[in-house]
């Protein structure tokens, strides 16, 4: 099998204000479950796993409208920014009324989002998501998940209208929200469908329970099946693939697809470890999200998706470069180097990052130390700067509208909790 060669360490140079370096990419994003962070941390049930946390996601989603979610969107974006992400890919799924009903325009909540990176001055990468079962079997989507259905047509003319907005700050990609929520056959429409350089994302393999189902429907494994049934190559990208064998790790490397992990979400749900060290070994590509936003750092996704692999193997630095036995270098290495083709950007030159040089956990740092500093000196924000698409968004460590849109995150959190006076998670 080829191993592709590793990717080369960020660019990082010293400027007036601190250190420079790339922006970063946010792969997977539901920009809604901002609201619910740790509203979901009181145990509902002996056995709490990833599928009772998604009743508490449910319930939460049913109280999102377009005012809401541009007003959480907003404040999420903005602390994307203030920590280093410039480009957001968003996985979004929240297309109709509570009701399943369509808005008077039925892109009205994709506006929504729109409009929020927008007016924070991030880079969007919109992935409406084709939802359409409840399970591998077929069955019909439940009450609480009819405001995220389309049938095939409907889905490919929601695509379209949004794709007609593409912009210098604006992508338009493809998601199926996974194998158990869209029919085979609605997936081969769909792709054919899409233009030839359309990004492709989709949740694959993220619990065991996932995993056994599509065995006992479909005789495979979830990322074995895919990779037999799709053209899968370097515009799609899987997010978790957490549950690999052997063969599914090497051909998702030989693919040239992108796995986007998770490793704060992951770890918050119980969902499990990557197999990082293997995926490294077979020159897999990969990158990070913050998914649900129980954390908005990607300091820490970087600092976990590494400790993680320390746990389970019960050895230190894993994540590393024939070329570089430094891990902060290897993960800021490979997070840059998938960006272009899992997010459709292709020339982010002008979006920057600085650190403040004065800062503690910098004291003395040079470049061939930097990443490594950055990554595991705690969790003090040192970023200053940010700069997306020539224009300076973040300064002095502070969003250029942060307060007015916390004012307006604040209103909005309101109406969204009125209902649950002691604790979310009460049904």
């Amino acid at each position: 099998m080829p191993v592709s060669p590793p990717p080369p360490a960020p660019h990082v140079r010293q400027v007036d204000a601190g250190w420079q370096l790339p922006g970063i990419a946010n792969l997977h994003s539901h920009a809604f479950q901002r609201a619910m962070a740790g509203l979901a941390e009181r145990q509902t049930h002996p056995e709490d796993s990833f599928w009772t946390w998604r009743d508490t996601m449910y319930r939460m989603a049913a109280r999102f409208d377009p005012d809401s979610l541009h007003a959480v969107a907003s404040q999420l974006y903005v602390e994307m920014l203030e920590a280093g992400y410039t480009t957001v890919c968003e996985f979004h799924y929240l297309h109709h009324a509570p009701d399943g009903r369509s808005y008077a325009d039925p892109t009205a909540m994709s506006q929504a989002l729109i409009a929020a990176a927008r007016d924070a001055g991030i880079r969007l990468t919109l992935l409406p998501v084709l939802y359409m079962a409840g399970g591998f079997d077929g069955r019909a989507l439940g009450e609480r998940q009819k405001r995220f259905g389309h049938d095939v047509d409907g889905y490919l003319r929601l695509f379209e209208t949004l794709h007609a907005q593409s912009s210098d700050t604006l992508r338009v990609g493809c998601a199926l929200h996974s194998l158990r929520a869209v029919p085979a056959d609605a997936m081969h429409v769909v792709l054919t469908a899409l233009p030839a350089d359309a990004r492709v994302h989709i949740h694959i393999a993220e619990q065991v329970g996932e995993v056994q189902d599509c065995l006992a429907i479909r005789d495979r494994r979830p990322v074995e099946w895919l990779l037999q049934n799709a053209e899968v190559d370097a515009r799609w990208t899987l997010v978790h693939a957490t549950h690999l064998n052997d063969w599914e790790v090497a051909g998702i490397a030989n693919s040239g697809a992108t796995v986007a992990i998770c490793p704060t979400t992951e770890a918050n749900l119980g969902d499990g470890l990557f197999r990082l060290r293997d995926y490294l070994a077979a020159g897999g590509a990969w990158g990070i999200g913050s998914d649900s936003h129980i954390s908005v750092s990607p300091v820490e996704e970087l600092r976990w998706l590494e400790y993680g692999q320390r746990l389970v193997s019960r050895h230190r630095n894993i994540a590393v470069r024939p070329d570089s036995p430094s891990v902060g270098e290897t993960l800021l290495g490979g997070v840059h180097a998938t960006a272009a083709n899992a997010t459709g950007f292709e020339d982010t030159h002008d979006d920057v990052v600085v650190l403040d040089a004065q800062a503690p956990i910098l004291a003395g740092a040079g470049a061939e130390d930097l990443a490594d500093r950055w990554i595991f000196s705690g969790n003090r924000p040192v970023v200053v700067e940010v700069e997306v698409a020539g224009s300076t968004v973040v300064r002095g460590g502070r969003h250029r509208d942060r307060d007015a849109v916390a004012a307006r995150f604040h209103s909005a959190m309101a109406g969204l909790l009125a209902s649950s006076r002691h604790r979310f998670t009460t049904p």
